[in-house]
């Protein structure tokens, strides 16, 4: 959790009485509110977490994006190549290897796991993954995924927020910013996750736009929201306080019209509020039915694990959160697998059984339909090694691959290809920008309309790039 910005002595006294008032809601929702006056000088008028109109008829009403940190292998997962097998150990020459550009030899390395067909549809998936195997009639597998750099910190900044370069406004930000939110006693997005992958909080920050637009951080745990508990001694005296804080913010904001900010701010408090009641029991499993927690592979009294992650997301689907990230590890001991692709397997059943629940729950529950589940990681792994004996990978931004469902995708199908060996896209191109633009689309954003200006220009999430995949529209 970001902790609370310190307020300097010589600030207004305004400011150290809302850090004062702030008291038991510690850093939920005041987090970055109390930053640079600018962030919501340029944004929109008013309350900026009010529910809008997205610009089109929506097919999504909110998001749930599986984050798999370290670089999941798309040959051993989700892109089958029979070649690659065959030519197992053979000597290759390659023009890139960790994008670096030149003539390269090296040995081709089939994959360590047997791909099947799965469903209806047929779609192959390995052995990695049997459990998401037995959904994929409702999975749209991309096979066709590209990104722009070889490295973690920058591919999974790249994933997130558009950029590899500068942290700029995640999408679960932006999305925020653009919709707003339906539930007032919860934050609008909402990341959970044991550490936070590489990049760290830039991931799930949201930069030049308000405050209110940044992830809140869940660790599962006994504690998973820390300064929770209010420290008044009843309900009633801290809506006294805080009517009291209205009060005085409200006539602060009288004499000046402008200040976003602090409109902004009193509203957080109201969240932070909301929060105390209703956020202990969204993250309450044991009203969920035995056979419930059975499906998620959940324990009764269980408060972490990936499968907890999953049941709590939807949970928090239902009480109308916008965006909710979900990340299976953090910046180690993930599925950064130079040394040994075995590593693969421990990390595939963490999440296989629970997230094939999650999209299986979701569809019983009639919520599939408007919820789009989104699968990635920051980029793939390479198809061959420098020694023919090698057990590992090393990065690959070339080509990997992801997946959606629900939400307005089609189901059932493979969109892209990559090329035989897997090393780079043969068909149907998805930059990192398409694939953002398009998860806009969904929820009914134009990602070309959906801007912010700062510091003399209008960003977006996709820069100056991106083309919505329409091949997979429902």
């Amino acid at each position: 959790m970001t902790p609370l910005i310190p307020i300097p002595d010589d600030c207004p006294g305004r400011r150290r009485a809302l850090a004062h008032f702030a008291g038991g809601f510690g850093s939920l929702a005041l987090a970055g509110l109390l930053s640079e006056e600018a962030q919501s000088a340029s944004g929109n008028a008013g309350d900026p977490l009010t529910a809008r109109q997205p610009h089109h008829v929506a097919k999504a009403k909110r998001v749930i994006f599986l984050f798999m940190t370290g670089g999941v292998s798309h040959v051993d997962s989700f892109d089958p190549k029979p070649k690659l097998i065959a030519g197992h150990g053979r000597s290759i020459t390659v023009d890139n290897w960790q994008g670096k550009l030149g003539e390269f030899k090296r040995h081709l390395k089939r994959p360590d796991w047997t791909f099947r067909p799965g469903g209806q549809s047929g779609i192959e998936v390995s052995d990695l993954f049997p459990r998401v195997r037995s959904i994929v009639d409702d999975l749209c597998v991309i096979r066709s995924m590209a990104t722009d750099h070889t490295n973690h910190y920058e591919s999974t900044l790249g994933m997130h927020c558009g950029s590899w370069t500068f942290a700029r406004p995640s999408i679960g930000a932006w999305c925020s910013y653009g919709l707003g939110t339906t539930n007032r006693n919860l934050p609008s997005f909402m990341v959970l996750g044991p550490r936070a992958p590489y990049a760290g909080a830039q991931t799930w920050g949201s930069d030049f736009l308000p405050g209110c637009h940044q992830g809140t951080w869940v660790v599962p745990g006994a504690n998973p929201i820390p300064n929770l508990r209010p420290r008044t001694s009843s309900d009633r005296l801290q809506r006294l306080e805080l009517e009291l804080l209205g009060k005085a913010n409200r006539r602060h904001l009288e004499q000046r019209t402008a200040d976003r900010a602090l409109e902004a701010r009193i509203r957080s408090f109201e969240t932070a509020f909301g929060m105390q009641r209703e956020a202990p029991e969204a993250m309450d499993l044991g009203r969920e039915t035995a056979s419930t927690l059975e499906m998620y592979g959940i324990k009764p009294g269980q408060t972490s694990g990936f499968g907890w992650q999953c049941l709590v997301a939807r949970r928090l689907a239902e009480r109308g959160v916008r965006f909710i990230e979900l990340i299976d590890v953090g910046s180690s001991a993930n599925w950064d697998a130079h040394g040994d692709m075995a590593t693969h397997g421990p990390l595939a059943r963490n999440v296989d059984g629970p997230i094939a629940a999650l999209v299986t729950d979701l569809k019983q529950r009639g919520m599939l339909d408007d919820t789009l589940v989104v699968w990635t990681t920051e980029f793939g792994r390479t198809p061959y090694h420098e020694k023919a004996d090698h057990r590992g990978r090393e990065h690959h931004h070339q080509v990997f691959s992801s997946w959606m469902a629900g939400g307005g995708v089609k189901s059932g199908m493979v969109y892209g290809s990559s090329d035989p060996l897997g090393i780079d896209v043969a068909e149907q191109k998805v930059h990192v920008h398409d694939f953002h633009a398009t998860i806009l689309h969904l929820l009914g954003l134009d990602h070309e309309r959906l801007t912010y200006r700062f510091a003399g220009r209008d960003y977006r999430l996709t820069d100056v790039h991106g083309d919505v995949v329409r091949g997979i529209l429902a």
